[in-house]
């Protein structure tokens, strides 16, 4: 009886851990399916990100609904394919974009940007002329917030929706730091804008 009752322990917690491993194995391929880390590099995206952080990036909302203006996604950069960027989508496919002296203006809107420093507004050195540049269909507009500083859109074009990566959630690393936690919505900025391209292809 007692063999008996051993043998039903030991089955028993063999299965527990067995269970333990697989729902572990699982959950780990979940999350790596359905967040990424990501390592800022640079200061392109100052002062909301900062050289060196670390970001969570969803991977899986994009399935769902389409990037939107404001986001701040990480994707494959179209210049470097065999590096990912981090900026923001200032304009989604129809949109019309301009933009002057750093400061962009969408469909006939021109942005009031809180996350951009007034002192880092500008031109970067690798611009060429933005003027009523339609978003092509599938393709995003994008901007690095420190403008003076941001090798983006201006200077090499649009990102195609198949270059996104996911969009940057949160910011875990480092601990502490003055802008750490959920990255602010700002889809207020854009509120403005004509909406009828949110069912954009």
């Amino acid at each position: 009886m007692n063999a008996k009752m051993n043998f039903e322990k030991r089955h028993r917690l063999i299965r527990q851990v067995v269970e333990t491993i697989i729902l572990t194995l699982l959950m780990f391929l979940v999350m790596n399916l359905a967040v990424q880390n990501f390592n800022v590099d640079g200061y392109s995206m100052e002062p909301g990100l900062h050289d060196q952080e670390r970001l969570m990036v969803d991977k899986v909302s994009y399935l769902f609904h389409k990037p939107a203006r404001g986001d701040i996604i990480v994707f494959v950069a179209p210049p470097q394919p065999s590096e990912d960027y981090v900026k923001r989508i200032i304009a989604v496919p129809g949109d019309v974009v301009s933009v002057r002296n750093g400061i962009p203006t969408v469909d006939g809107v021109t942005l009031k940007e809180p996350y951009v420093n007034p002192s880092s507004m500008g031109a970067s050195p690798t611009d060429k002329p933005v003027n009523n540049l339609v978003v092509p269909p599938g393709e995003y507009f994008v901007m690095g917030d420190n403008r003076i500083d941001s090798y983006d859109s201006r200077s090499w074009g649009f990102v195609p929706a198949r270059n996104i990566i996911g969009r940057a959630l949160l910011i875990y690393w480092p601990l502490g730091a003055n802008n750490d936690g959920f990255l602010p919505n700002v889809s207020s900025v854009f509120a403005k804008v004509h909406q009828g391209t949110t069912n954009h292809p």
